[in-house]
């Protein structure tokens, strides 16, 4: 009788690494996100912390038109709603809401994108922009992630740069004052 020798190492990890793919695809496709990539560069992710509670921040959040300046057409804190950001010239996107858990996070899948200052005028669609909200004793947490906006992007100085000002700046500041908060630029 005959043996068949061992898997090597390399197939092993390769047979591990194919598995978990798949897993994480078979999960991924049951909540409606699309299946994991390949890079492992980081996503663009800041964090702050505020006093104010988690349903405050989140209620913040969906009031994009308190900190996201520009136009903005739809509705921006119902769940499968679309809407869209535009300053002209510069920067069109449409987002899609989808996720959207009360006082723990919101998501939006970008459908469309126009950024008019790079090469790939595309390179936001498919993203998904992530805000995280998590209770840190005292305070509320709130991790931003654009996930797709990586420093491999060509509008990654510039885009982080906006994030900056709008997540960190116009967003915090609505939360902290409940008052819409004009155009940083």
């Amino acid at each position: 009788m005959k043996t068949s020798p061992a898997p090597s190492a390399a197939l092993k990890a390769f047979a591990a690494l194919v598995l978990s793919l798949l897993a994480a695809h078979t999960l991924c496709a049951g909540n409606n996100l699309p299946p994991p990539t390949m890079k492992t560069e980081p996503n663009y992710t800041i964090s702050f912390t505020v006093e104010q509670t988690p349903e405050q921040v989140f209620a913040a959040i969906n009031n994009v038109r308190g900190w996201w300046s520009g136009e903005i057409v739809g509705i921006t804190d119902r769940l499968g709603a679309e809407f869209t950001y535009r300053v002209p010239n510069v920067h069109y996107t449409k987002q899609r809401i989808t996720t959207l858990v009360p006082g723990r996070k919101v998501m939006w899948h970008v459908v469309e994108a126009d950024l008019t200052f790079v090469k790939d005028t595309g390179e936001w669609k498919g993203t998904d922009i992530v805000f995280e909200i998590a209770k840190q004793g005292q305070k509320t947490e709130l991790r931003f992630t654009h996930r797709g906006l990586m420093q491999s992007n060509e509008c990654y100085d510039k885009c982080s740069n906006a994030w900056d000002a709008l997540v960190n700046g116009n967003l915090r500041n609505l939360i902290l004052t409940g008052k819409t908060q004009p155009s940083p630029w």
